[in-house]
C-alpha cells in the first residue's frame, strides 16, 4: 500500500543528539517535528522532517532493545532528495559541515553532494528520487 507517509525511517542514535538536531536543522534544512527528552535531559526520541521524509534520533546509551542493538553500528548513510542541490550544499558549507562531495552532476541524472556529521553518518543529498523515474 502506497500512502502520502513515508514508510521507512531512518533511525541513528548520537553520543550528543542535541549538537546533531541542531546541524540538522540548521545545515541540511530538517525541521523538528517532536523531541521528548528524558529527565536528565538527554533525547530519548526525535523526528526531524524534510520534504515528505523523516528521520528518528536519539541519545546513545539510554538502554533498551534498539539502544543495544545500535551499540556496536557503524555510521549510518542517509540519501535525502532536495530541489536546488548548490543552494543545499552552500547551507552546509555556511555551518562548517564537512563535505565529502562536493555538488556533482552523476550518470544517471541526478546532481548530488555529500556530507558527514560530527559522528560520522554520511549524508547524501541530490535530485534523483528513488522510484520517480528521475
Amino acid at each position: 500500500m502506497t500512502t502520502g507517509t513515508p514508510s521507512i525511517y531512518p533511525t541513528i542514535t548520537y553520543t550528543d543528539a542535541k549538537a546533531a538536531i541542531r546541524l540538522l536543522t540548521d545545515a541540511f534544512g530538517f525541521r523538528e517535528v517532536a523531541v521528548h527528552e528524558g529527565d536528565d535531559g538527554s533525547v530519548m526520541h526525535a523526528e526531524l522532517a524534510h520534504g515528505n521524509g523523516m528521520v528518528m534520533l536519539g541519545t546513545k546509551g539510554k538502554g533498551g532493545t534498539f539502544d543495544e542493538a545500535m551499540s556496536k553500528a557503524g555510521p549510518a548513510g542517509v540519501y535525502v532528495v532536495v530541489e536546488d542541490v548548490d543552494a543545499h550544499h552552500a547551507r552546509a558549507v555556511e555551518h562548517g559541515v564537512e563535505i565529502l562531495m562536493p555538488p556533482t552532476d552523476q550518470d544517471y541524472g541526478s546532481r548530488e553532494y555529500m556530507a558527514r556529521d560530527a559522528e560520522g553518518n554520511v549524508w547524501s543529498f541530490g535530485t534523483y528520487a528513488p522510484g520517480s523515474g528521475g
